[in-house]
């Protein structure tokens, strides 16, 4: 991996910046995991019987980001990625996939997810959750996005290690 240039989050500050900046740190260890790497060694899988792969778990954020933000959040009615069909299970089948049209997903589903959480006006800003039939906040969102992230982060680790050995951060 190249040099860490994620910028850490505050140690204190409002709930609204603290949240921004931890989902922007998880989102920039995610790309950092990635860093320095071929297609063939970012398809490369975990051990069997699981597919994951580095480049399935950037796909799998890019339709996590479009689903709570665009979807929930905007109300955007808008398929997902990688499947018409609403099957979040796709994107992790990265087997035929680019790390170019990968990023380019994922980047282009955080910078919408940006866009939606700054012109919001609170982090009580709600948003339907058709899977839970439930309304839920802008804070719920964020809240549940770096959850995401640090889990799939930990999996990265793993990952990044069994390719080049590469560990930590």
């Amino acid at each position: 991996m190249t040099q860490d240039t994620r910028i850490g989050p505050p140690v204190r500050g409002g709930e609204r910046e603290m949240l921004r900046a931890f989902l922007d740190f998880h989102r920039a260890t995610l790309a950092m995991k990635c860093e320095g790497l071929s297609d063939e060694e970012l398809r490369r899988q975990s051990m069997p019987p699981s597919t994951l792969s580095l480049l399935g778990l950037v796909r799998h954020m890019a339709e996590v980001e479009r689903s709570w933000f665009r979807r929930v959040i905007a109300a955007e009615e808008i398929p997902l990625v990688w499947s018409d069909e609403g099957d979040y299970q796709v994107a992790y089948d990265a087997t035929t996939a680019t790390r170019s049209e990968a990023f380019a997903a994922w980047e282009a589903e955080v910078g919408h997810a940006r866009r939606i959480e700054r012109e919001a006006e609170s982090l009580d800003v709600t948003g339907y959750q058709a899977r839970w039939d439930e309304e839920v906040s802008l804070r719920l969102v964020m809240l549940h996005l770096i959850h995401e992230y640090a889990r799939h982060n930990g999996h990265a680790d793993f990952l990044r290690e069994g390719i080049d050995g590469t560990v930590g951060a």
